[in-house]
C-alpha cells in the first residue's frame, strides 16, 4: 500500500488542477482495486463433539481418582474419563471418555449446581442435542420408603427453598409448620400453584426403563448396615439394599428430623396433588433441572433425556433414643453409615444404564429406550 500511495502521489503533480478531483478518484479506486483482498475470518473450527451421556455428580472430596471418593471418582476410574476439557465458566472442568460418555461435578446447593449446567450446556466444544442425561448421586432418605444403601429412580423432583418461612417459635395455634408456599397464608393452602423452577417431572417412561433394567442388581449389604438399620423406625427402614422407584425433595437448606421429614412428605404431596411419594432428599437437581429445562427451550439439550437416580447414604432423621440437634451434628460428607455402599450404589445401578445406552446407541440416538 505504501508503493501505491507514492505512485499516486508523482502522477498527481502531472495532472493539470483543472481535472485533478477527477482523475484523483479514479487513481484512488485503481489503486485499491490491485491490492489483494483481505482474507475473510474462517468461521470454520473443529465439529462440536457429539456426547452421548452426561454423568452429573454433585461432589468430590479430592482429586478426582486416586484417593477417597466422591460422587465423581468411581466413574473417572473405572469409565476411563482420563480425557479433561478446562471448563472456567463451571465449578469443575468436564472429563470424557472415547466412547461418548462425558462427567461432571456441579458442586454442591441449587446455585451452583444450574450455574455449572448451563455453563456446560452453552460450551461450543460439545453436542448435547442428543445426550442422556443421569444424575446420579447420595441422599438422604425417607425411611419409610427407601433403606440405607437402596438405589431410587425419581421422576418428580420438588424445590424445598422457594417458599415463606416463619419460626417455629411464633407459629399460630393451627399451623403445623413454619414453611408456606409463596403467595399463600397458611401451610399448604390450596391449590397448588409452583413456581417455575419449583416443580419438575422427568420423562417417566424413560425412568421406568432404567428401573425395569436395574432393578434384579444385587447391592452390597452388611452386618454394619444392618446394626445401623435397627436403630430406626419406618416401613423401609430395616430393609436390604434395593433399586427402587420414589421421589425427591431439593434444596440448598440442609434439613433433618423427624418432623422436617413429616414436612416434605406434605411438600411433596401438595405440590405433585398426590402424585409424588416422598423418598429422598437432596440439595442440587431443581437447579440442575432447571438449567436443563432452559437448554431444552434453547434446543441445547433434550428435556426428555433425563434420569434422577439417588442413592441412600443416611436417614432424613434421628435414631430412635437421639434428638434431631445430636443426629444432626454425626451428619458429615465421608461419615454417612452407608457413604460407601450409597458411592457404590450409583455407580453400578447408573453404569448398567450407560452402558446400555452405549451399547445401543445406534438406536437410543433417535430412539428413546423403553422397558420391555
Amino acid at each position: 500500500m505504501q508503493l501505491a500511495a507514492t505512485s499516486i502521489s508523482r502522477t498527481i503533480q502531472t495532472i493539470p488542477m483543472r481535472i485533478l478531483p477527477i482523475c484523483l478518484f479514479a487513481l484512488i479506486a485503481t489503486a485499491a482495486a490491485a491490492q489483494p483482498a483481505p482474507k475473510a475470518a474462517s468461521s470454520s473450527g473443529p465439529a462440536p463433539i457429539p456426547v452421548k451421556v452426561v454423568i452429573v455428580t454433585m461432589f468430590e472430596v479430592g482429586a478426582d481418582s486416586g484417593d477417597r471418593p466422591g460422587e465423581l471418582q468411581y466413574w473417572v476410574e473405572r469409565d476411563s474419563l482420563t480425557q479433561v476439557f478446562p471448563l472456567p465458566g463451571a465449578y469443575h472442568d468436564v472429563r470424557m471418555n472415547d466412547q461418548g460418555e462425558l462427567a461432571i461435578v456441579t458442586g454442591q446447593g441449587t446455585a451452583h449446581a444450574a450455574a455449572t449446567i448451563m455453563a456446560l450446556g452453552a460450551d461450543p466444544r460439545f453436542d448435547l442435542t442428543h445426550a442422556y442425561w443421569l444424575i446420579a448421586g447420595i441422599a438422604g432418605a425417607n425411611p419409610e420408603r427407601a433403606s440405607l444403601g437402596s438405589a431410587v429412580w425419581a421422576n418428580w423432583v420438588v424445590d424445598s427453598d422457594l417458599s415463606y418461612e416463619i419460626d417455629a417459635r411464633e407459629l399460630p395455634p393451627a399451623f403445623t409448620t413454619g414453611k408456606l408456599p409463596l403467595r399463600k397464608t397458611k401451610p399448604f393452602e390450596a391449590p397448588a400453584e409452583p413456581m417455575e423452577g419449583q416443580l419438575f417431572q422427568t420423562n417417566r417412561a424413560l425412568m421406568n426403563w432404567a428401573y425395569f433394567l436395574t432393578q434384579r442388581i444385587k447391592l452390597e449389604d452388611s452386618d454394619h448396615l444392618k446394626e445401623i438399620r435397627s436403630h430406626f423406625s419406618g416401613a423401609a427402614a430395616n430393609n436390604p439394599p434395593q433399586v427402587l422407584t420414589g421421589d425427591e425433595i431439593s434444596g440448598s437448606t440442609y434439613w433433618h428430623g423427624k418432623l422436617m421429614n413429616d414436612f416434605a412428605d406434605q411438600w411433596m404431596t401438595y405440590y405433585t396433588v398426590g402424585q409424588g411419594k416422598f423418598s429422598t432428599t437432596a440439595m442440587e437437581d431443581t437447579g440442575t433441572l432447571l438449567s436443563l429445562q432452559y437448554l431444552a427451550k434453547a434446543g441445547k439439550a433434550d428435556w426428555n433425556r433425563i434420569l434422577v437416580l439417588r442413592t441412600v447414604s443416611n436417614y432424613d432423621q434421628q435414631p430412635k433414643g437421639m434428638d434431631a440437634a445430636a443426629s444432626l451434628a454425626s451428619q458429615r460428607v465421608g461419615q454417612y453409615g452407608a457413604y460407601l455402599p450409597s458411592l457404590e450404589a450409583a455407580y453400578t445401578v447408573g453404569h448398567t444404564v450407560v452402558a446400555d445406552i452405549l451399547k445401543n446407541w445406534d438406536t437410543y440416538r433417535e430412539k428413546l429406550p423403553t422397558a420391555r
